[in-house]
């Protein structure tokens, strides 16, 4: 019998891999949408997926219908995907972004505790909740968030070690490093510089306006990370994991490879005063020997080869 996994934020980028993931392990899948009208499912179809899935429109911040949708499925295992997960969009909506990220987490929880249902749990946190810290990040350095997104979920990840500790549920977090792919939106960095780069390769723009890019993040490959999510809830015993590369790269050096890569004179960056964020971790990068050791997770791509993939996949799918 088919195991049922429970997917929200379905439509994003980690939604439609992990889909994509689960569908090929046999899973039957749930994807949870607000609306159907404001349904995105372009990645769904892009991986050839959307008849494999079933969708279904729920507000996850009103508890009585992610406790409806829940008692109707009974899922195995639960994704939260879902999230306003824009850092810098925080910044201009910090009481949306806190609001949802943290309630729809606590209605799950209580919905799965309510019910007293046999499923497992996984959070998406975010490597944002560590703040500027002593590097390399590990599972036990200190979260110190400090922007509105990372407080929200540096809430998440404590209401499911709560759940977990206070109530036996099998809930674990997830903090995931940056993980790109072709599904990423356009208001993330990277896509923003490829299609960006695209645009000025094909005289249909000038110039690249960007804000402070003498920072460092560690970067991945997105469906080499779902795989990570889906094997935290196959071990017998919960536990909170960090996904990331092992390392971090400039922002500087990314531009400079897409733009030497596609043969764009550097002539057409223009940093941007405005652009610069109120707070900013300078450089941070994650150890992933925990991950690797106790889910048996392999990654070992440098994020150059990732970039080489991300815009020859950009310029396959450009009109």
């Amino acid at each position: 019998m088919s195991k049922i996994a429970l997917i929200t934020g379905i439509t994003g980028q980690d939604g439609a891999y992990l889909a994509d993931l689960l569908i090929k392990k046999d899973y039957e899948i749930i994807g949870l949408v607000r609306s159907y009208s404001n349904g995105n499912i372009k990645g769904l179809s892009y991986l050839g997926i959307k008849d494999k899935v079933k969708i279904v429109e729920c507000d996850l911040t009103d508890l009585s219908q992610v406790i409806a949708t829940i008692k109707e499925y009974k899922p195995d295992e639960v994704y939260n995907l879902a999230a306003q997960s824009s850092v810098s969009l925080s910044f201009k909506q910090p009481i949306g972004t806190i609001q949802f990220n943290v309630v729809s987490v606590l209605n799950l929880l209580e919905s799965i505790r309510m019910l007293d249902l046999n499923c497992k749990f996984y959070q998406a946190s975010s490597s944002e909740v560590f703040g500027n810290a002593i590097l390399p990040i590990k599972e036990t350095t200190i979260i110190n968030p400090i922007s509105p997104y990372s407080i929200s979920k540096a809430a998440a990840h404590w209401i499911t070690k709560n759940y977990r500790e206070s109530y036996g549920i099998f809930s674990c977090s997830g903090f995931l490093f940056n993980h790109e792919s072709f599904l990423r939106s356009d208001n993330f960095f990277i896509k923003k510089i490829i299609l960006q780069a695209i645009r000025i390769k094909n005289k249909q723009a000038s110039t690249l306006e960007v804000g402070n890019i003498d920072i460092k993040r560690d970067f991945g490959w997105a469906p080499k990370y779902v795989e990570a999510m889906y094997l935290m809830l196959q071990q017998d015993v919960p536990d909170d994991y960090l996904i990331c590369s092992n390392q971090s790269v400039s922002l500087r050096s990314i531009i400079e490879y897409v733009f030497e890569y596609l043969n764009i004179p550097l002539s057409c960056l223009v940093i941007n005063m405005d652009l610069f964020r109120p707070t900013e971790i300078p450089d941070i990068y994650g150890d992933n020997t925990k991950a690797k050791q106790t889910l048996g997770w392999n990654y070992d791509l440098e994020f150059y080869d990732v970039l080489k993939i991300l815009i020859d996949e950009e310029l396959r799918n450009t009109k």
